[in-house]
């Protein structure tokens, strides 16, 4: 009995713990991430007579391309079949849940959560890909985010370097550091600045954009997309519109951005607005799309909820 109490008692310390760090670290994280310029990436100046000419997405794959947070475990999973389940709420009545926990591994991104939604969305997850302005959003929620999965789920958090590198030790390094200590079940790992300017390269080759002069930020779905080609020999994805789906007319209903925020912005009028925007920095969801449509016969990738 002692012993139990005294068990339940560190959880608590644990979780005691974890309230005071969020309540430090809000405002640091919440500014810098409202604070974000083109700058934290590290100039990267593509040649375009060379790079990426002949790049296989396949190939990416490597353990030079994402370190422990905490450790020294490396990223090794591999799946054939894998759901890629987005943040749309066209998911919404898909009552797809079931199917998406028979696949083999079920990818989620962000903050976006399976209580709740479990019939349309299930509630397995394998691994979830996490942009460091979303990480406090994830890990101030522990019983959803890190304990309700399988036994060795994996995080990967995405950024600037300065913000969660593992040189930078800044407030957010130490955060997700500290969530990967305390859970141990899960794999945590953060995204070598290298492979970031890959990422940029990869977006300039495949749009003929460059990502810093455009004005450009790259999407968590960007980030997602391309490591589940890395570890997935088949993708289905649910909930992802076509790139056009936006332009059609008449204009499309409006439907919420997030599945799990139905009074929350409408999902078009947030593509299009930040697919025109040319002041400060914008997600390029619809020109994403047409790669990503490009992509889907090379990767084996398919899309249902809507279907193209």
């Amino acid at each position: 009995m002692g012993l139990r109490l005294r068990g339940k008692g560190q959880q608590s310390h644990k979780m005691v713990i974890f309230a005071a760090i969020f309540i430090l670290t809000t405002l640091l994280i919440l500014y810098g991430s409202n604070n974000t310029n083109d700058a934290i990436y590290s100039p990267f100046h593509v040649d375009t007579n060379h790079a990426l000419k002949n790049t296989d997405l396949k190939k990416w794959a490597g353990k030079d391309g994402y370190v422990p947070v905490y450790g020294n475990k490396s990223m090794s999973l591999r799946c054939h079949h894998c759901a890629l389940v987005t943040s749309s709420s066209h998911v919404l009545g898909s009552q797809a849940g079931e199917e998406i926990d028979r696949t083999e591994c079920v990818i989620r991104m962000n903050d976006a959560p399976t209580l709740g939604y479990d019939t349309d969305v299930g509630n397995r997850t394998s691994l979830r890909v996490v942009a460091h302005s979303s990480v406090f959003r994830v890990v101030r929620k522990p019983n959803e985010f890190l304990n309700r999965s399988e036994t060795n789920p994996v995080i990967i958090f995405w950024g600037p370097p300065n913000k969660i590198g593992k040189e930078a030790k800044g407030t957010l390094y130490r955060l997700i550091q500290r969530v990967s200590m305390t859970y141990t079940n899960l794999s945590c790992f953060s995204i070598t600045p290298n492979k970031m300017r890959r990422f940029d390269s990869l977006f300039h080759r495949e749009t003929g954009q460059d990502r810093q002069k455009s004005h450009s930020w790259l999407s968590t779905g960007w980030f997602t997309m391309v490591i589940a080609i890395e570890i997935c020999d088949n993708i289905k994805v649910y909930g992802m519109v076509p790139p056009n789906h936006c332009g059609k007319k008449p204009v499309s209903k409006k439907m919420p951005y997030h599945y799990y925020k139905p009074r929350g912005a409408d999902e078009c009028v947030t593509y299009l607005q930040n697919e025109s925007g040319r002041r400060g920095n914008h997600h390029r969801f619809i020109t994403e799309k047409q790669v990503f449509a490009r992509w889907a016969k090379q990767y084996n990738i398919t899309f249902t909820h809507p279907n193209w």
